[in-house]
């Protein structure tokens, strides 16, 4: 259990690497879910775009979704961005800064699958073999415009008999998958460029500016956590109190039964100061009413002055 318990603080702990960890994640099932994905191109003139560029957008989107659902920032951003100002001033620059990191996360699954069906070819194919001139490849001649275009949306059908061994078939699938495989490639060349000029550059601008905000987004992070961690200590303290004055009147009853409960005064103490002498309701709402509205200022020596 403490072995259990250890592994839960860390992921608590370091949230950044845990949503590091879940986007790599997120990006490997999306190439095992293309590569075990039968691709069935419908084969006609009006459902072959849908289909192709659907398969090639949709999933993305839903990992995109994905990524900001399990990303445990975006939800502090949106608090921090929408919070009434208080007695704490709301910084631009760390939701900005928030933004970017959550921003960042969610793209890599959607990325890796659009760069792998561009380098795969099929969804192109699928998607734009019937919009293809006819005059740039032989074989469509003394053929009719309706003709041409189903043969052309049927080029991704390689097993259908009016395509089958067909050369010009083979020249446009060969065509659309060099455009696919050549767009794919640039489009990780970019990333990989934009990735290490975003590197290598940082340092030129303002530094301080990066780590402040870096630094005051693990604190809106860790503070929603503590939050989160007192709330449940001192629920957990207020239940107890409540459920012994509860059985109070049944004192009798339960010694009788041989449940133990604790003498009139035992501990008493110790529990009237955890529970920070909130011990009624609405002083639990008016306390949690004025940390959403008028949350404390940044600074510990008026905390501990007042």
């Amino acid at each position: 259990m403490d072995r259990f318990r250890m592994i839960f603080q860390y992921f608590q702990s370091n949230s950044e690497s845990v949503m590091n960890g879940i986007c790599g994640l997120l990006a490997l099932a999306g190439v095992k879910m293309y590569t075990s994905f039968d691709f069935s191109c419908p084969c006609l003139p009006q459902y072959n775009v849908a289909y192709g560029l659907g398969i090639m957008f949709i999933p993305p989107i839903i990992l995109f979704l994905c990524g900001l659902i399990l990303n445990r920032q975006s939800l502090l951003m949106l608090e921090e961005w929408r919070r009434p100002q208080g007695c704490r001033k709301k910084d631009q620059a760390v939701i900005r800064y928030m933004c970017s990191s959550i921003m960042q996360r969610a793209m890599v699954a959607p990325v890796v699958w659009i760069v792998v069906t561009l380098l795969d070819g099929k969804c192109l194919i699928c998607a734009f073999s019937s919009s293809m001139d006819p005059e740039k490849f032989v074989g469509f001649a003394n053929v009719s415009s309706v003709q041409v275009q189903q043969l052309l949306a049927k080029v991704p059908c390689k097993d259908d008999e009016l395509m089958r061994n067909n050369l010009s078939r083979q020249a446009v699938s060969r065509y659309l998958r060099c455009w696919s495989q050549a767009l794919g490639w640039s489009i990780l060349l970019i990333l990989i460029i934009a990735a290490f000029l975003a590197r290598w550059l940082r340092p030129c601008f303002n530094q301080a500016t990066l780590l402040q905000a870096r630094h005051w987004s693990n604190y809106i992070d860790i503070e929603q956590k503590i939050f989160e961690e007192t709330c449940c200590e001192h629920s957990r303290l207020f239940a107890h109190k409540c459920i012994l004055h509860f059985f109070e009147s049944m004192r009798q009853e339960i010694k009788l039964h041989s449940f133990s409960l604790p003498r009139e005064g035992e501990g008493a103490e110790r529990e009237e100061d955890l529970l920070r002498g909130i011990t009624d309701q609405d002083q639990v709402d008016k306390l949690l009413k004025t940390w959403y509205y008028e949350k404390p200022p940044l600074n510990v020596s008026q905390a501990t002055h007042r």
